[in-house]
């Protein structure tokens, strides 16, 4: 179990809170960092005591979770408030039943790759290889007036028995392992972050999203475990038909906010909830669905569950016509990079579709655009190599400065364009690219977001004064040296171009490369329109304008500010959009292309066709 003491000892790392329990604690104006669905009353419950009150009801009781759970606090909570009901309770531990910690470390030595080294690949580990099989189902205490059974993997002792799962989002996690508070699935103590953060990714995740998902139809109560001190909870027919209903809704997930060695000020300035102490804000992961949750509202409590449920439940509501080619992964991610007063990125660039999958285990590569939603004037993104670069010499002065800290002059080898405020870069995997200072740049990309092959960071360090990671080896492997030149500014600035129009909106084509599995388009208008999903799913930011109200057919309605990102599940069909603002609305939308090359590949990647290796 874990013996972290949440009363005496820092449990979690953040220059932000933790969200709130209650809706009304919230004061948002304009852009809202928590944004709740409601599910009407009586669906959400808190606090210890009520959860003893359900489980006293029964007479074996198992408390599943992911990583990352306070089990011992839980576990004490819960035995203070049952043995106050007059209750016997015999408790059953499951980290009793888990491998030696040096075996387990053996099993996922082969995922992990070296200390140090950036990634690792995706494991084919099951939570089962975490156990000891003459020990995963305990004897029961026929004397108990309740038996419990309690910590990851308690679902696979007694299939059928009453299931409480604790679940808490992948940011959280992170704050608790930056803060030492929590290990590795199967460890004993935590290690550096970077550490665990990788382990988690390749391993952690992958094995418990693959358990949590083979529990869907089990669970009777949800709780959301990130306030150790009052958990909310919700029974799980509820949470299902909560997830029935924003399938078929617009929604939004809980953006999060992480300062970085490039950050900038943007975010700090224009939304004014978060944290201003904060150094600066690099990221804001908007909508990163491996690790953003969704919030739902009932009588002023507020519950998050990771985004992968609303997946699991329902993702062919959610991806229409693509659900089978990407089922549980959400193919499109939205975020910001604020380098507003900042620093440039790194010079960098992605993986190709081959090299990801051979590597790291990914069904998809990391196909990106910037979108430049605001800018200082000068601004500027460096995209694609100079006409006739000379590939050695590049790379010999990236290896020189990396191994002497000597500056590059780095536009003798990449190009310096100019950005302007809605311009869209496309960076298809393989093209060499970074986002220049005092930029606000809405990065629409495929999902994948970790494989950033680092080539050259301008000798500066990282806000833990360590030198970032530099992949120059990684990243001339996938450098695509025919992206330089004219052929840049030709193929890789999108041209936009309208496509429809009325007397006060049009519709205007941003089309992307040919490499990416989604498009962009932008609609703009001074007071409504008519959109269809056209059974595909719609990922949409307002990018200019101050909010917009979008109607269903069930004459539902939602409000959307500035800068906000939301999902249009495919099953909506038709809605409305209102411009609420005095100024002309702009409205960027990205969506996955009818037909593409990539995802019969994506498709084999999945199922392991071994004529796709």
């Amino acid at each position: 179990m874990n013996q972290h003491n949440t009363a005496t000892m820092p449990w979690r790392q953040s220059t932000q809170p933790v969200m709130p329990p209650r809706l009304s604690a919230r004061r948002p104006t304009g852009y809202d960092m928590y944004p709740a669905h409601p599910l009407g009353p009586g669906k959400i419950h808190a606090g210890h005591a009520a959860l003893a009150d359900w489980i006293a009801t029964q007479q074996l009781v198992l408390i599943d979770g992911y990583a990352g759970i306070f089990w011992d606090a839980l576990h004490e909570a819960l035995d203070a408030q049952l043995q106050q009901r007059g209750l016997r309770i015999s408790w059953h531990f499951m980290q009793d039943a888990q491998k030696d910690p040096g075996i387990i470390q053996a099993l996922v030595a082969p995922f992990i790759g070296k200390e140090g080294e950036v990634w690792g690949t995706k494991t084919t580990l099951q939570i089962t290889d975490f156990f000891e099989a003459d020990k995963l189902v305990p004897a029961l205490d026929v004397d108990a007036d309740i038996n419990i059974i309690i910590g990851t993997g308690a679902a696979l002792t007694y299939p059928g028995a009453a299931l409480i799962y604790l679940d808490i989002p992948k940011n959280e996690w992170q704050y608790r392992m930056r803060a030492g508070a929590i290990a590795n699935f199967g460890a004993v103590s935590p290690i550096a972050a970077d550490e665990m953060y990788k382990r988690a990714y390749f391993v952690d995740w992958v094995v418990l999203n693959e358990h949590k998902r083979s529990l869907l139809n089990n669970i009777d109560i949800m709780v959301d475990g990130q306030r150790p001190d009052m958990p909310v909870w919700i029974y799980g027919k509820d949470l299902q038909q909560g997830i029935d209903l924003l399938s078929r809704s617009p929604f939004r997930v809980r953006p999060w906010f992480e300062p970085g060695a490039w950050g900038g000020q943007w975010l700090k300035q224009h939304i004014p909830q978060l944290n201003q102490d904060a150094v600066n804000y690099a990221w804001s992961f908007e909508l990163i669905v491996p690790e953003n949750g969704v919030v739902f509202e009932s009588d002023d409590y507020l519950l998050e569950i990771p985004f992968e449920w609303m997946m699991y439940y329902r993702y062919e509501a959610i991806l229409g016509r693509h659900a089978e080619i990407f089922r549980y992964e959400f193919p499109i991610r939205f975020d910001f990079l604020d380098t507003f007063d900042g620093g440039n990125l790194s010079i960098q660039c992605h993986p190709a579709f081959s090299y990801i999958r051979e590597h790291f285990g990914e069904t998809f590569t990391q196909d990106e655009t910037y979108y430049i939603l605001d800018c200082k004037d000068g601004a500027s993104v460096y995209l694609g190599l100079q006409e006739g670069v000379d590939a050695g010499a590049f790379r010999n002065a990236l290896e020189e400065s990396r191994d002497h800290n000597k500056a590059v002059d780095i536009e003798q080898y990449v190009q310096r364009l100019p950005a302007r405020r809605h311009d869209l870069f496309l960076i298809p995997n393989g093209t060499v690219h970074s986002a220049g200072a005092n930029n606000l740049v809405l990065e629409i990309s495929a999902t994948p977001y970790i494989f950033t092959f680092k080539m050259y960071d301008w000798l500066r360090l990282g806000l833990d004064g360590k030198p970032r990671a530099i992949n120059i080896a990684h990243a001339f492997n996938n450098l695509d040296l025919s992206r330089q030149g004219a052929a840049v500014t030709a193929e890789l600035v999108s041209r936009p171009q309208v496509i429809a129009n009325g007397a006060d909106w049009q519709i205007i084509h941003l089309p992307t490369h040919a490499a990416h599995f989604y498009d962009v388009h932008r609609l703009e208008f001074d007071s409504e329109m008519i959109m269809h999903t056209d059974h595909c799913c719609l990922v949409l930011m307002l990018v200019e304008g101050t909010s917009i109200a979008v109607s269903t057919a069930d004459d539902r309605t939602t409000v959307y500010h500035y800068a906000e990102t939301f999902v249009i599940p495919a099953g909506v069909g038709a809605c409305r959009i209102k411009n609420q603002g005095a100024t002309r609305a702009k409205l960027i939308k990205a969506f996955l292309k009818q037909e593409h090359y990539v995802f019969s590949n994506i498709t084999s990647a999945r199922h392991g066709n071994p004529d796709e290796q």
